[in-house]
């Protein structure tokens, strides 16, 4: 029988060993474990954890996060696990759920919000990569062209090009928050080296970020180019770039997901070398 609860500091290590077992699904709760571990607060990467134990083993997974998502691998016991995870008294409004793609959806119905309103319902194509099958586009090569972090003067322009990506992709409310939320992000981005630019002869082009780190496996994702530039395979190479960076650093494998009706994103990371291992859901609550 399963015993669903919250899990406690001892139980850490069975948590991150069922994680560990679901690798291409779960990069943000293990981003968000290594950051902040399984204490709740409204600080960035806590949430509410719960957990399915059976035989002292975790068999489920779901936490309610400082942004309002829930983020879940619940492979059994779903129902229960996210009921548990939902901080109580709405004192930390539902924002969107996030997981495989048929659990996301189960999770809503469970939770009594399959007929809410949302501003995005999307199943997203799942890819990895393996690291050393990189396939770089020559564009990286040419002497004009850099990855780096964004300049100091470029804050703003980076900021107005995650804006356009929230607004196009619907991945945040739009409403008069959503700079603030978006400059804060930026901010633990910049503290933590995780985003860059791709320059043409010094100008930015195009930007992309890894929202989960782990030694091993990064997680790419906001990947965005202005839509005067797109078309040029700016997008691919900012991410192949940032790619060379992280297998550098240590990092063996990448993971992204991307909508599956995103037929020219989905083109350009299979030019990579990324292989399709799943879908994902993101679901926002309007």
């Amino acid at each position: 029988m399963t015993e669903v609860r919250r899990p406690c500091a001892a139980d850490r290590p069975a948590v991150e060993r069922f994680l560990a077992a679901h690798p291409l699904t779960t990069l943000f709760l293990r981003n968000n474990l290594a950051a902040a571990g399984l204490e709740d607060g409204d600080q960035p990467y806590r949430g509410r954890w719960a957990a399915g134990f059976q035989a002292g083993e975790v068999v489920a997974v779901a936490a309610h996060f400082w942004n309002g998502n829930l983020i879940l691998e619940a492979p059994r016991d779903l129902a229960a696990v996210v009921r548990c995870a939902l901080t109580p008294g709405g004192r930390r409004p539902l924002a969107g759920i996030l997981g495989p793609y048929e659990q996301a959806v189960a999770a809503l119905a469970a939770l009594g919000r399959a007929g809410a309103p949302r501003r995005l319902d999307s199943r997203q194509t799942l890819y990895a990569l393996d690291l050393a099958a990189l396939r770089a586009p020559p564009l990286l090569s040419e002497p004009d062209v850099a990855v780096r972090p964004p300049a100091a003067a470029e804050e703003d322009l980076v900021l107005a090009w995650r804006v356009a990506f929230a607004r196009e992709t619907r991945s945040l409310p739009d409403g008069p928050a959503l700079e603030s939320t978006l400059r804060a992000g930026l901010a633990r981005l910049s503290a933590a080296g995780h985003h860059w630019v791709l320059a043409q002869r010094g100008t930015p082009v195009a930007y992309s970020a890894f929202n989960a780190v782990l030694p091993d496996t990064v997680q790419v994702g906001g990947v965005y180019t202005p839509p005067a530039r797109r078309g040029q395979g700016f997008g691919r190479a900012v991410v192949a770039g940032t790619l060379q960076l992280a297998r550098a650093g240590g990092a063996t494998r990448s993971v992204l997901f991307t909508d599956e009706h995103n037929h020219p994103a989905r083109r350009a990371y299979e030019s990579l070398g990324y292989v399709r291992v799943g879908t994902y859901g993101i679901l926002g609550l309007a």
